[in-house]
Parts: structure tokens; C-alpha cells; sequence
């Protein structure tokens, strides 16, 4: 493809990607399947490699991340981005309006009101219908330059078409979808990873996140409210909000137009509730005086806008009583205190159970059983335990102890330095753990046996056909057919049997064979490695090539993998260090699952680097570590692993490890920067 082709066929693809993006987020509708996207996309991307010199600052490739941010500029605000006075109290909010009809002099007036969603405060820039820049909010005055990151949000336009201002400032507020929050979370949980706490701290914290592709991978969203510029034709806030809808923005359609006070406490009290079925967590409602002219006249305090307002919902809460205290322990071994609670009827559902968290917030809170407690839903997707009622506990009742022993295998439970979390040691023999591992082996994104549901996994434990995730290739179909399990019907325990029929032991035998197809990376996510997620296991996979070599890496050679940090690389070693662990992996190999990554064909790019020997090291703005490897295989050169007197250059990225510069240096060998690598390159 010449590069003229390559232009005609990138701007083919933004132009298809950019409209079903449209119809997918804007009008909610899908003409082609997510495959079929993603083969676009995946399309342009590799286009954008090959042809660099046409990769647009607006190409939706821009969504997918892999941006390494060192540190985040600080911007100074153009406008600053003033905080609102808040009000708990429908008095006050009269007193307030009392003060907007003084301060407009009997002029008449109305209001804007739209929910005010609780996430973190962000600042688009547009020049020349570009995004240029995005910024947080910080101190009001000034704020971190998050562009890359807010780029992976797909909601928020890169470029906008038709007759816009030259440049022009839209406010919004990103959130995590609450759908999303629970996937992360479920995530988390497989690997060991501690949960996320709420939706806002998280988000706030992924758009400080120094890898973009991992901001991508959690699909934050964003809704814009606020529109900013010199030389707007807008006489009221409305008129704004309808054109940035008009320009594709995300805006949220629960604003509503108020004639009076009473018009907004009406509509605060319509949502009161109704926000709960809303995709975001919001804390309350903003109020705005609608035309412009109307706001310049009332202005500011030295804080706040006299013209806004936020009327803040008091966080759902109810009372109950602690019947008991439970503990579940997962696949990890982690132990985690649950409450069962009198049910209490909150934020529309009814609630049994509330977690603890772990000892040192049963600590915290003081709590025992048969206290009257305080169970609020504000923030949390999981309703949490924030007080005890002392004046109703009992003269009889005793402080809580922490469980010594595991619930399920009644193993003396351990507690690591630093963490918070109690452990049940007995990988091998405590119930909980054995399935668990088998339940995350069998998943989507692991081994993908989705025919096996738990409570046949729990009956082929009880009869003794399988003791871990290997035996399940030892099963046949006489094992399954007729199989009888027991099926719960609630939480009390209560069951009844259940066999297994004919179809569904074939199915499931189908899908044991077909997952001996399944690529290393994902096999290696289905070891269940404490702390090898999904993206882990693939820069795991692809670094060492096969479970051998990776089984062998030192602490050190795991540490030098990009972003495989000490808890990582510990984790890994300890793992393989398992002789149980070696002797599974060996039962895996026998029963012909992959274990070591498929090559491609090698596509030669020429002869610049014939000859030559490379050690790479450290991180990279342009290419993966990987993908620097194969660039220089590509261009005729090789790739080692260790430094000597022979070695022709040491490619040099940030982060890079101290020894390999000291000893490069005493040999003479060339260090270079990744830009000089591409002048060598001949790029």
C-alpha cells in the first residue's frame, strides 16, 4: 500500500469508526456487532503504525490509551473553576432565592436545575473543533493536564464539525458508571486485589493514572453541563446546554427548566429517588439562575457564584439491628467479615447484609452483636455500617473477636504485614478456596468452559471427580452423565438434588476439549496467581514466550518485565516455588494445553540494523519493550539479554535499572535514547 492509499483508507476507517461510535453513545443503537468494531479499529491502529506521518491528533485510536504520562502538567485556569455553596436544608434554599429576587431587583427570573453527579470536575479546551486540552480541577485556580486519559473516555468528543467558536472551555464531570465500578471490582476480586472503595475515589484516581490504556480498560464516562468562551451568542444557560448537546457533548437529560422555587423543590423531590435508577452515583441537585445577563449582575462571593446553588441529599441511611457476623473466604484465601442485618428497607431495596471490610473496621466501629446500627447507600454500590447506636446496646453484650480459625477448614488464619486482610493458609484442603480457583479456571476470560455452572463444580468436589482445575481434563463423559448435585434455592442453605442430563454432559466435555485450544496468556490468567490479572498475564506471556522460562525468572529478571512491580513479581516466584503448583502446571501440559506464545511470521522492514545487538531497558514513550524487540528484528538486528563487550548499543527508556547503565558504561558500550534509536532506525 503506498502511503497516498494509506491516507485515502485511515480516513475511510475514522470516518466509519467516528459514526458508529455516534450512533452507539449518542443514539444508542448498533448497526454492526463489537467484533466487527474492534476489526476496524484494530485496522486503523495498525495502519497508524505503518504510516505514522497520518495519524490525526482526533483518531478514535486515540480512545484505546498506551500513553505513558510521566508526571501531569500543572495548568492555570483561563476561567477559574469556583466551587458551589451547598445546602442540606429546603429553608435555606428559599432563604437563598429570597436573596437572588433582592439582588435582581424585581426583575423576573427563573431557574436551571440539573443533578449534580459525584464524580471529579474536568475542563475541555477546544481550538478549531480540536480537544486540546483537559484538566482537573485542583485548586480552582489550576489544574493537572489529564488530555491523554480524558481521551479514552468515549463520550467526550476529540473533534467537532459545523459552525463552532474558535475556541471554547465545556465543563463536565467524569464519572464511573456504576456497572462498570462492579466489573473492576469482580475483577479485582479474581485476583486479589483489594476492591475499589466507591465509585468517586476511583474515578478520581484512575485519571491520575500514569498508563492510559488502563484509564481505557475501565470505561469511565463523562456528562458536560457548563459552556465557556469569549463572544458566545447565548443569552441564557439553556441555550448553552442545548448547543453542546447539539454539537455531540454527553449531556445528562434530567436537567429541567424552573419557573419558581417551589417549581425546584418539586423537582428535587421527584429525584430523590429516581436518581437511584440512574447509571451514576449524584449527591444532589444544582440550581442556576438561567440567563446570563441576570448571573453577571448577582457575581460572586469570594468563593462561590451568588447565581448557583447545590442542594445536597442527605446520604441514605436507616437503622437496624446486627444479628450476626459471618465470614466468607474466597479464592485467595482472604477472609471477609460480613454483616447480617435485620432487613431494612434502603434507597429502594431491601437490605440483609453489609460487608466489614476486614478486623480493623470491626475495630473502628466498635461493633457487637445485637447493636443498633446506621446502614447508609450514599456512594457505595454495597451498603456500608457507618455508626452504632450506644444508647441502644445491651448491659449484656460483649465485645466482637476477630475469628482465629478458618470458617470453612478451621486452619489457624494468617495475617500478612501490611495488609488488612486475614488469610486461610490451606491452599490445597479449605473448600471455599479449591472451587473458587476452579469457578475463576473456567471463566470468559480464562479458560471459557462456560457450560459448568458452580454447583456442578461443587458436585464433582463432594464425589471425589476432581480435587483442583486439572482433573477436569481427566473427566468423561460416564463421570458427568447422571452426575447428581445439590441445588440451592437460598441463602438459608436449604437444597434440593438435581442430575446432570445427557446434553449437558456432552456439552461440557465439548468445552473441556475446545479450551486445550485456548493462547498462553489466558491460561496463564487461569492459574490464578495472586495478583496476575488479565493485562499482567499477557505482558507475562508475551516478555518470556513460555511457562518455562517464566518459571525460572528471578525476582529481579520479573521486576525488569514493564509495569511487573515487587508485589508481582513476589507473587509469581512464590507460585512456581510451590512444588504442588510445578506438579498442577505439569498435569496442564500433559493434558495439551498451550503453554507458550505462538509466534507470527517475522515481516522483514529492511537491513538498517543488520548485524547489530541490542539490549533494551527501561520504559518507552513510543513502543512497548516488546514491540521495540520486534522492530529491531524486523530491521535486521538482535536482541539480547545481558550486557558485554561485544554489545553494540543499550536502547535506554526512563526507569531504567542503575546496574545495566553502570556496567554499560564501564564497557563503552553506545546508550542510547529511544529518539536516537529511531534516527538509527532511519525513521
Amino acid at each position: 500500500m503506498t502511503s497516498s492509499e494509506a491516507q485515502k483508507e485511515i480516513l475511510s476507517l475514522i470516518q466509519q469508526i467516528n459514526y458508529h461510535n455516534n450512533l452507539y453513545y449518542q443514539q444508542s443503537r448498533t448497526e454492526i456487532s463489537d467484533f466487527e468494531f474492534d476489526q476496524l479499529l484494530e485496522k486503523l491502529i495498525a495502519l497508524e503504525e505503518q504510516f505514522p506521518e497520518h495519524k490525526k491528533e482526533d483518531s478514535p485510536s486515540q480512545r484505546v490509551g498506551g500513553t505513558i504520562t510521566k508526571s501531569f502538567n500543572t495548568v492555570v485556569h483561563k476561567y477559574p473553576m469556583m466551587s458551589l455553596s451547598n445546602t442540606y436544608s429546603k429553608e435555606e434554599l428559599t432563604d437563598w432565592d429570597n436573596r437572588v429576587a433582592k439582588g435582581l431587583e424585581g426583575q423576573g427570573y427563573e431557574y436551571f436545575c440539573e443533578l449534580k453527579f459525584d464524580g471529579v470536575a474536568l475542563s475541555l479546551t477546544y481550538e478549531n473543533g480540536l480537544l486540546k486540552r483537559a484538566v482537573t480541577r485542583g485548586d480552582g485556580t489550576q489544574g493537572d493536564d489529564i488530555t491523554a486519559n480524558a481521551k479514552t473516555i468515549r463520550t467526550i468528543p476529540l473533534s467537532l464539525s459545523g459552525e463552532i467558536p474558535s475556541e471554547f472551555e465545556v465543563r463536565g464531570e467524569v464519572y464511573f458508571p456504576k456497572h462498570e465500578f462492579e466489573r473492576v471490582n469482580k475483577e479485582r476480586e479474581d485476583i486479589g486485589e483489594d476492591k475499589l472503595a466507591n465509585p468517586r475515589n476511583a474515578a478520581s484516581g484512575t485519571l491520575k493514572m500514569q498508563d492510559s490504556s488502563i484509564v481505557s480498560s475501565r470505561k469511565l464516562d463523562c456528562y458536560l453541563y457548563y459552556l465557556l468562551g469569549q463572544d458566545l451568542e447565548y443569552t441564557t444557560h439553556s441555550d448553552s446546554i442545548n448547543q453542546i448537546e447539539g454539537w455531540g457533548f454527553n449531556v445528562s437529560p434530567t436537567y429541567r427548566k424552573c419557573k419558581t422555587i417551589e417549581e425546584v423543590l418539586e423537582y428535587i423531590a421527584e429525584w430523590e429517588e429516581k436518581r437511584h435508577t440512574l447509571p451514576s452515583e449524584t449527591d444532589g441537585v444544582v440550581i442556576k439562575v438561567n440567563r446570563l445577563d441576570q448571573q453577571d449582575q448577582l457575581g460572586f462571593t469570594a468563593k462561590s457564584p451568588r447565581w448557583a446553588i447545590a442542594y445536597k441529599y442527605k446520604a441514605e441511611s436507616a437503622s437496624t439491628i446486627l444479628e450476626s457476623i459471618s465470614y466468607q473466604v474466597g479464592r485467595t484465601g482472604a477472609v471477609t467479615p460480613v454483616a447480617n442485618l435485620k432487613p431494612v428497607l434502603l434507597a429502594g431495596t431491601t437490605v440483609k447484609r453489609a460487608s466489614l471490610h476486614n478486623a480493623n473496621e470491626i475495630e473502628r466501629l466498635g461493633i457487637r452483636i445485637g447493636d443498633t446500627v446506621s446502614v447508609e447507600k450514599g456512594g457505595e454500590i454495597i451498603p456500608k455500617i457507618t455508626g452504632v447506636d450506644l444508647t441502644q446496646r445491651s448491659d449484656s453484650s460483649t465485645p466482637t473477636e476477630y475469628i482465629t480459625n478458618c470458617p470453612e477448614c478451621d486452619t489457624e488464619l494468617v495475617r500478612l504485614e501490611g495488609e488488612a486482610n486475614h488469610y486461610c493458609p490451606n491452599t490445597d484442603g479449605c473448600p471455599p478456596q479449591i472451587q473458587g480457583r476452579i469457578e475463576h479456571f473456567i471463566q470468559r476470560k480464562a479458560m471459557d468452559i462456560d457450560s459448568l455452572g458452580s454447583e456442578t463444580i461443587r458436585g464433582l468436589l463432594d464425589q471425589g471427580l476432581i480435587k483442583d482445575y486439572s482433573d477436569l481434563y481427566t473427566l468423561t463423559f460416564e463421570h458427568l452423565n447422571g452426575l447428581e448435585f445439590k441445588s440451592f434455592s437460598d441463602k438459608k442453605g436449604d437444597y434440593s438434588l438435581r442430575s446432570l442430563r445427557e446434553k449437558s454432559a456432552s456439552n461440557i466435555i465439548k468445552a473441556i476439549d475446545e479450551s486445550r485450544k485456548t493462547p498462553f496468556e489466558k491460561v496463564l490468567f487461569a492459574l490464578g496467581i495472586r495478583y496476575v490479572g488479565q493485562t499482567v498475564a499477557e505482558k507475562l506471556a508475551t516478555h518470556f514466550e513460555t511457562i518455562q522460562k517464566l518459571s525460572e525468572a528471578s525476582l529481579e529478571e520479573l521486576i525488569e518485565v514493564p509495569e511487573i512491580g515487587d508485589r508481582i513479581a513476589e507473587s509469581v516466584v512464590g507460585f512456581f516455588k510451590e512444588s504442588n503448583n510445578r506438579e498442577l502446571v505439569e498435569r496442564l501440559k500433559t493434558a495439551g494445553l498451550q503453554f507458550e506464545i505462538v509466534k507470527q511470521e517475522l515481516v522483514s522492514e529492511g537491513t538498517n540494523l543488520a548485524d547489530k545487538s541490542f539490549v533494551i531497558s527501561g520504559v518507552f514513550t513510543q513502543f512497548s519493550r516488546d514491540e521495540l524487540k520486534e522492530k529491531i528484528k524486523a530491521n535486521g538486528g538482535k536482541v539480547v539479554s545481558s550486557i558485554s563487550g561485544k554489545l553494540d548499543y543499550l536502547v535506554a527508556g526512563d526507569k531504567m535499572g542503575p546496574s545495566k547503565l553502570e556496567k554499560a558504561t564501564k564497557l563503552g558500550v553506545n546508550i542510547i535514547s529511544e529518539a536516537e534509536f529511531l534516527d538509527l532506525l532511519g525513521a
